[in-house]
Order: C-alpha cells, then structure tokens, then sequence
C-alpha cells in the first residue's frame, strides 16, 4: 500500500459514512436530477431519434459507458486526485500549476489562466441553465398527469425560481441539513420505479455491452453523433462533484457515488429503457411514465424538492467562484456576506444572486420548455470538462512528473470523449448552445479587461513610485509632528510609498506615531494556514510593513490581521487606529496599450467595485480616503 493512504476498512468508519450521507445532497444534486431530462431528450424534440429497440439499446449502452467512463473514472478516480490543499474546481486546478516547482513561460501561463477564465464563464453559464432546466423538467410532471396543467408550467416555474433566489441571504446552513435525505428518498424512489420496470423487460441490461453503443453510431452516423449530444445531459454535474471536494473530501464523494448514488442512477436510466422498449409512445417524457398514476402528484412535489437543491449548489457554486475571482484579481471587489460564524465557505454575494435570478427567469420566459434548453446546457457542460481535461494533463506532467506517453494514454482518452461529446452539441448552438458561449465571451471580457486593467494600473503606479528608504530619510530630516495612535495606509505594491502616504503627508504635513503599511497579497493556494499569513518587517522610526497572504477561497478581515499581527510585535489599539486608503479616478485619454473600449470598461467596473471599506471589514468611521487622478 502507498504511504500516506489509510486502511481500506477507513473507507467505512462512522466520519466518512456521515460526509457521505451529506454530499449525496449537495454534491449529486445535479447529475441526480439528469433522469428528469437526459433519456427524454434523445427520443422525443428536434433532433431526437426514433425510440425502435435498437436505437434504444444504443443509447442506453451510451449512457451507461458515459457514466463509467466519465464520472466514475475520469473525476472520481482521477480528477479527484488532483487536490489543492484539500480543495477542488478549476481554479484549484490552475493554482496547482503556477505553484508547481517547474517554470511555466509567461506566454504558458496567460495561456492558462484565459482557459480558466473561459471554464469559469462556462460554469456560470452552467449555473444560469441548472435552475432553469431542472426546475422546468420537474414541473412539466403537471402535463403528464393533466393536459390543462401546461398553460401552469412557465409561470410555477418562475414562482419556484424567484422563492429560491430570494432565500439565499439566509445561506445553506439551516436548509442544508434537508439536503441530504430528501435526496436520499429521491434517489431510493427513481431507483425504485426504475427497477420495477427492468423486472418487466431484464434484456435491457443487454444495453452494457459496448458493441450496441459501437452499432448505434455505424447505423445512425451523423444523427448518432447529435444523439450524442443529449446523451451528455448524464453526466451533468461534474464540475461541481469536482469543486465540492473541499466540503467532502475524496473518500465521501467515492463512497456515495459508487455505493448509492451511480447504482441509482443507472436503475432508472435502464428502467426508462425498458418502459420505451415496450411503450415507444412514451418517449414524451418516460421518467414520468414510470412512476405509478396514484403516485404521480407526490412525485412532481419530490423532483421539484430534488431539482431545488440542485439548484442550490450550483448558486451556492457561483457564489464561491466569484469570491475566488475577487481574490485572484479576476473582477473588481463585491459585497460578500458570511451566512455562517462556522463554516467559511459559506457565503452569500447579493449582485451574484440577482443577476443570476434575472438570467434565469430570462432563459426560462425565452425558452419555455427544458427541451429548449438543452441544446444549451450540453455546451456549458462539455466546454467545461474538456477544459479541466488539458489542465488536469498538464498537472499530471508539471506537477506529478508523469512521463509523457502515460499522460497523453490517460488524458486521451478523457479528451477523445469530450471532444465527441462536444462534437455532438455543435450542431444545437442555433437551438440555444450559442447561450453559455456568449455568457462564456461576457465573463471573458470581464475578467481580462479587469486583470490587464489592474495590471496597467500597477505598472502606472510603480513608475512614480517613492523610495520607503528615501521617505524615512526625509521624515528623520524634517522633524516632522507625530501624533498618537496608528495610521495604517492600504497599498496594492509591497515595496515603495503609497501614494496615498505621499498625499497625507503632503497635506497635512504630520504623521502618527506608528505607521503601518498593509498589503494584502492572493496566493495560488485555496487558503492559507495562519501561522504562514503574517509577514512583519520594522523599518525605523515608528514604520512597519505588514504584508497579509490570504488564499483564493478566504476573504480579508483587516481588523482581525490587525490583532493577530500583535503576537508578531505590532501592538495596535482598534479606537485609535485610522485606515487610509487611496481611490483612484482614471482618466482613459493616457499612453496605455490597453484598447479605448477596453480602458472604457475598466474605468466603468473600477467606478463601481465594491466598497473597499466593507469589503475588508474596516469599521467605516475609521477611514479616510485619499483620491488621485492616473491616465491610462
């Protein structure tokens, strides 16, 4: 056994089985909530196939290979492994590589970190579809029980919606505790009705063999590989299996995936085949036409729970990748609010959620039905996996030092299916594919325009910055006035005089008796520890450098790195400490490379970031502001 790895009987101790029982909540909502969609999809609607006994082997051998090959391979065994200090998602992908020892070129690394912006604007695509589709495919239950019910869907759709957006400023902790059983009962009841009807037509399971998956492309051919397309929606939810590792771990998220959650999914993949084997004309919506009439009203309530909580994670996902943007310098600063004293993942970003309301009740009014969305949601999905494909190969080969030949075996195979899946949804970017590509180029704009923009902005800031050795030089010669209390003055440069220093000086021609000089830097890590955050430094005469390294997935607290920096030295009092901070006005008529419309919208997001002040948790009548003009 490799060192380092636990007992194989660990897997079964009273911790793991406790996470275990609590991601099948939260981590499998998604991929849980597939069965309401996927196989409808792939018989019934614009680009379906006739439901014949072949055609209904093929894909469902298509669907089972996905789900081994895809979930339980590629990001159960593999993915998984590719931890940031214990966190996951394609941010921690991208920290592992510009950490790793060996050097990355700068044309490497830019290269890089677009292909995770563009995976990020994917998954906010992903996180606008999720609600939408899955909250509408549950709904439509109503017209296989009633056609009169149809007029209802769209609107209780909405309804549903705009109940679950206006919930999240009281965060996961309370409701989350539901999680886990309701979707445990979901997951017993498809698997349920599911095995019910495999009982009735067991030549189904026949659909395991590869060479009906092999068949169905050699008959169907071009129509096999748009098929293909749907037969993604399987596999949705891989991502944020892959982003949850942080919550759960590896070993939880093995164990209810293939202990409980993966055997369920497939009864009620192979239960929906079996049904359209022998009742063709159910292809309308065969996850319903399992479930029992007396049944079907209580069923409609429990996938409408099931779809919510899917839902769920993938907001509550939107949230923590947008703190993770903030944090490595991707958007501008946002009022982030901690729902939970305990748990610091959990949190709640007002901007996020509406925006995400509005587009979701966008998508449902303009699609109407889940068959339109699906086009949509198949390109979120594919573009995302086969993102953190080529990123998960070059981890293996920067960081792990995989030979090269082992790699290229693994990850081609990994791409080999991407790329066929995404080849099947090329064809459903007219239908609503081209929805999470523009939301995907939005994002992009964005988050670059802001990185380059800061980057500008730095280079502009360092050319005329001031010595500290030359600054301390000039107070010791000119005597100047000290007055009690601590002056901390917040500065992007860990080296040099803020400008915002040279300004009060200049001004006010007086200093405190202790100054401090606070830059708070992002890492590459998802958090760091503590006892590596702190970084103090004495310069003389009464100044200090504090320099404070906080991780993607942790938010700055200045006046708790104020206290903590006392057992480094620095002795500081909160009600006679002042915090200046400096505000830029920016001026797109400068010398910079930076495009006119580029420079535009810069100026537009930094004119409306979030509070600085509130963003670091700084008591706001313990703060000046001390604004420039710069020329980009």
């Amino acid at each position: 056994m490799p060192s380092g790895e636990a007992p194989p009987s660990r897997w079964f101790d009273k911790k793991h089985l406790i996470l275990a029982f609590g991601s099948i909540g939260i981590v499998f909502g998604d991929v849980g909530t597939s069965p309401l969609y996927a196989i409808k999809e792939c018989f019934h609607g614009r680009h379906a196939i006739t439901p014949d006994p072949a055609n209904i082997f093929g894909v469902l051998s298509l669907v089972f290979w996905s789900l081994m090959i895809v979930v339980s391979i590629k990001y159960v065994i593999f993915i998984l492994r590719a931890d940031n200090r214990g966190e996951g998602g394609i941010f921690a992908l991208l920290g592992l590589l510009t950490a790793s020892g060996k050097t990355i070129s700068p044309g490497l690394k830019a290269t890089l970190m677009f292909a995770g912006i563009l995976g990020a604007g994917l998954l906010y695509g992903d996180g606008i579809i999720t609600p939408a589709i899955s909250v509408l495919s549950a709904i439509e239950g109503l017209e296989v029980a009633t056609i009169a019910a149809k007029p209802f869907v769209m609107p209780l759709t909405c309804v549903i919606l705009v109940f679950l957006f206006f919930l999240q400023h009281r965060g996961t902790k309370h409701i989350g505790r539901l999680f886990g059983p309701i979707m445990v009962i979901w997951f017993f009841a498809i698997a349920g009705f599911g095995l019910y009807r495999v009982l009735h037509e067991p030549r189904i399971l026949l659909a395991v063999n590869p060479f009906y998956a092999i068949d169905f492309f050699m008959r169907n051919s071009v129509h096999g590989i748009i098929v293909l397309g749907s037969v993604v929606l399987c596999i949705t939810g891989c991502e944020a299996l892959y982003a949850d590792l942080g919550h759960f771990g590896k070993k939880a998220i093995r164990l209810s995936w293939l202990g409980f959650a993966g055997p369920a999914l497939l009864c009620n993949y192979f239960g929906q085949g079996a049904l359209l084997l022998g009742n063709p004309q159910m292809n309308v919506n065969p996850f319903y036409g399992l479930v029992p009439g007396f049944l079907l009203y209580p069923m409609v309530a429990l996938a409408t729970a099931a779809t919510v909580i899917a839902s769920q994670a993938m907001i509550s996902g939107a949230f923590s990748l947008t703190q993770q943007a903030v944090q490595l310098g991707l958007c501008p600063r946002m009022h982030i609010v901690h729902t939970s004293s305990d748990m610091q993942g959990q949190i709640y970003i007002p901007f996020v959620n509406y925006a995400l309301m509005i587009a979701c009740l966008g998508v449902v009014i303009g699609f109407r039905e889940s068959s339109g969305l699906a086009g949509a949601y198949g390109i979120a999905v594919t573009g995302t996996m086969i993102i953190t494909s080529l990123l998960y190969f070059l981890v293996l080969t920067h960081n792990w030092k995989w030979p090269l030949w082992k790699a290229v075996l693994l990850v081609g195979v990994f791409v080999v299916v991407d790329v066929a899946f995404i080849s099947g949804n090329l064809f459903k970017i007219a239908d609503g594919g081209w929805f999470p590509l523009f939301i995907a180029l939005i994002v992009a704009i964005v988050m670059t325009t802001w990185r380059k923009g800061r980057a500008e902005l730095a280079e502009r800031l360092a050319g005329g910055r001031f010595p500290i050795t030359n600054f301390l030089d000039e107070v010791s010669r000119h005597k100047m006035p000290r007055v009690p209390g601590t002056a901390v003055f917040m500065t992007l440069a860990s080296d040099g005089t803020p400008p915002s220093l040279l300004h009060h000086v200049k001004h006010n021609h007086i200093l405190h008796e202790q100054v401090v000089l606070l830059s708070i830097r992002p890492t590459d890590s998802p958090t760091v520890p503590p006892e590596e955050q702190i970084k103090l430094d004495e310069l003389g005469q009464g100044f200090y450098r504090l320099i404070a390294l906080y991780g993607y997935m942790q938010t700055p607290n200045v006046p708790r790195l104020m206290q903590d920096a006392s057992g480094y030295g620095l002795v500081t009092e909160p009600m006679t400490t002042t915090f200046y901070l400096g505000r830029e006005t920016l001026l797109t008529g400068g010398k910079s490379k930076m495009l006119r419309w580029r420079k535009a919208i810069f100026a537009f997001m930094s004119r409306n970031a979030g509070n600085p002040t509130a963003y670091f948790g700084i008591p706001p009548n313990r703060v000046v502001e001390l604004g420039t003009q710069i020329e980009l």
